[in-house]
């Protein structure tokens, strides 16, 4: 009998979006994979000190995205892959395995 190995790789992950902003703001993630919606995932300052967090569950692919601080769209300072956008700007590029 031979034992069946799953192949994890092709599970959702969970990703950790997270970035500093003003204690107070309104913090957004936005990407293709919410239809680019600016006020669907908010990210919440749990400790009131700027640090804004939230999380999703992504399928492996490749994602395209931008945070939305008060209204204002920005690419992610950490992410370290970006790529041009219809708009003449970047949004970073987020890679799940």
């Amino acid at each position: 009998m031979t034992k069946k190995v799953e192949n994890n790789s092709l599970k959702p992950k969970r990703v950790t979006f997270r970035i500093n902003a003003k204690p107070g703001s309104r913090v957004f993630v936005a990407g293709d994979f919410n239809q680019w919606d600016a006020e669907n995932k908010q990210l919440k300052d749990s400790k009131g000190n700027g640090t804004f967090s939230g999380c999703l569950t992504l399928e492996p692919g490749t994602y395209e995205y931008k945070f939305v601080i008060d209204g204002t769209w920005t690419i992610d300072p950490a992410c370290t892959e970006h790529a041009k956008n219809a708009c003449g700007s970047l949004n970073s590029v987020l890679r799940v395995k």
